[in-house]
């Protein structure tokens, strides 16, 4: 069987999956995109890995990639079966319609959650819906994502669940006393300072201005917060912090290169994913919580994460799962695993017996099953 598989890019986080994939199907990787999202740090870069696929060209019209290659590709193409990734206004549409020309199974996979109300976006939910309901079969990041569907009124028995992996691997290395001090010498912390680690883009639909409030407002000189990653939000941040008058305890070490994160998440005590829900976004999944446990490093997160919604982070076991916006609560849960040396031990050592069961193998078996219903019907 031949699979075509359409999806914008390869991050480096979907290398593995994409190769324990390749293992089991006959897949062609159709990549639209040269990885220029927004929600993408372009220092990233994009990636390959040991499976057939191909960067298609095309040009940016608006805010959508038009690729008329990659219609070229599906529409010629010998492909018994066609995946679509949600992303991609012109891709997504383009792949379905194909797939209903040439009279072959389509099979959506997605991680969103919940309506994006944006002008652009409602107008194309008709679309979207249409596509979400008539799919031959849906592959989602979690339960989290099932449930939404379901309430669009996608039918139960086609929704498969892919439960959001790394390459554990990658992350679970052990990383020696000397390359944790010269960190800390780098961010110009005392080793006797415990770090409270924040990891990502600085956009606003992050949170971290939330997690500056809940910081300044322990009024502790024994933590430090690290804001590591680049975003819009940064300067707006760095004045925050500076009106807060907690400059003194906070760090801004700016891009972090995917090889360094691992040494961060072992020299941190306690990793913060502090997202909200806005207009035009709600955190699908957030693969930082994945690394972190990995490094047996306890998170707290919100209840707009995916992580969280979907299983990964449970509250009160591998982490803290607090609402969206709540400083108060965000303060509290920090304030309990800074001053519950026991508690913080055990939420590492479950958060890493936790992740060990989220590898790329259980993610794949979603899409293998979807394939094999699919197939089946």
């Amino acid at each position: 069987m031949n699979i075509a598989f359409v999806t914008n890019f390869c991050p480096h986080y979907r290398v593995k999956t994409f190769e324990t994939l390749a293992k089991y199907h006959h897949v062609e990787f159709f990549f639209f995109s040269e990885g220029d999202e927004w929600y993408w740090q372009q220092k990233h870069g994009v990636y390959q890995g040991n499976f057939h696929y191909e960067y298609l060209p095309g040009f940016r019209l608006w805010k959508t990639r038009i690729s008329l290659a990659l219609c070229q590709r599906l529409l010629f193409g010998n492909y018994d079966m066609y995946i679509k990734s949600i992303d991609g206004r012109f891709a997504l549409p383009m792949t379905y319609l194909i797939a209903r020309i040439k009279r072959k199974p389509f099979i959506l996979w997605t991680g969103i959650w919940s309506r994006i109300d944006t002008t652009v976006h409602s107008l194309f939910f008709p679309v979207t819906r249409y596509i979400y309901t008539k799919s031959d079969a849906v592959v989602t990041y979690g339960e989290h994502v099932k449930k939404y569907l379901i309430s669009e009124g996608v039918s139960t028995e086609k929704i498969f669940i892919a439960d959001q992996a790394i390459d554990n691997a990658s992350y679970n290395v052990a990383i020696s006393d000397a390359e944790k001090s010269s960190l800390l010498d780098k961010l110009k912390i005392s080793a006797t300072k415990k770090i409270i680690l924040y990891l990502g883009r600085l956009e606003k639909s992050k949170g971290v201005e939330y997690l500056i409030k809940a910081f300044a407002a322990l009024q502790r000189d024994d933590i430090v917060l690290v804001l590591a990653g680049e975003g819009a939000e940064r300067t707006k941040l760095e004045e925050l912090v500076n009106n807060l008058e907690i400059g003194d305890n906070t760090r801004f070490p700016g891009y972090i290169p995917i090889s360094d994160t691992p040494t961060y998440y072992a020299a941190g005590y306690v990793f913060i994913l502090p997202s909200i829900t806005t207009n035009t976004s709600k955190e699908p999944w957030g693969l930082v919580i994945n690394e972190a446990f990995n490094q047996g490093l306890p998170v707290i997160t919100t209840d707009a994460v995916g992580a969280a919604a979907g299983g990964l982070v449970r509250d009160g076991f591998n982490g803290f799962v607090v609402k969206e916006r709540d400083i108060d609560k965000l303060a509290q849960a920090l304030q309990r695993i800074l001053d519950d040396t026991q508690l913080r031990y055990d939420f590492g050592s479950n958060a890493r017996a936790t992740v060990a069961l989220w590898d790329n193998e259980h993610m794949v078996l979603g899409f293998r099953h979807a394939v094999d219903y699919v197939a089946k019907k």
